[in-house]
């Protein structure tokens, strides 16, 4: 009975000890900010609190709008996406500069415990 007892302390202590191991990764910054305003970005940097697996994980932008003109449906704008050397942030560059109008970013980041983020936010190149 001493014996089941001591596995069971032991593993509750083990289990308790390891809380980075059970965290999931949250954005925690991005560049352009969400609804900024101004010049085109040579690139979108999206931070997160934990290390992504980069086969799993990108960044995919798409234009809703132009100066005088909505878009029935968004143009898909090609980027690369990448994960970063310390693998918390994704990275995406575009192929070519950004035209003025309003981009919607669109991620997918999966953390290395497997747990899946995803989001959208919109900026604007003037």
């Amino acid at each position: 009975m001493r014996t089941k007892i001591a596995i069971l302390a032991a593993s509750f202590v083990a289990l308790s000890a390891a809380p980075s191991v059970q965290a999931h990764a949250k954005l925690l910054t991005e560049t352009p900010a969400i609804n900024a305003s101004g010049t085109a970005p040579a690139q979108i940097t999206l931070n997160f609190s934990e290390k992504l697996v980069p086969a799993f994980s990108r960044v995919m932008l798409k234009m809703v709008s132009m100066p005088g003109m909505d878009m029935p449906t968004p143009q898909d704008v090609t980027v690369k996406s990448s994960v970063s050397a310390d693998g918390k942030s994704l990275v995406a560059v575009p192929a070519e500069a950004l035209d003025a109008g309003k981009y919607v970013v669109e991620y997918r980041a999966v953390s290395v415990d497997t747990h899946t983020v995803k989001g959208t936010y919109m900026f604007t190149v003037q």
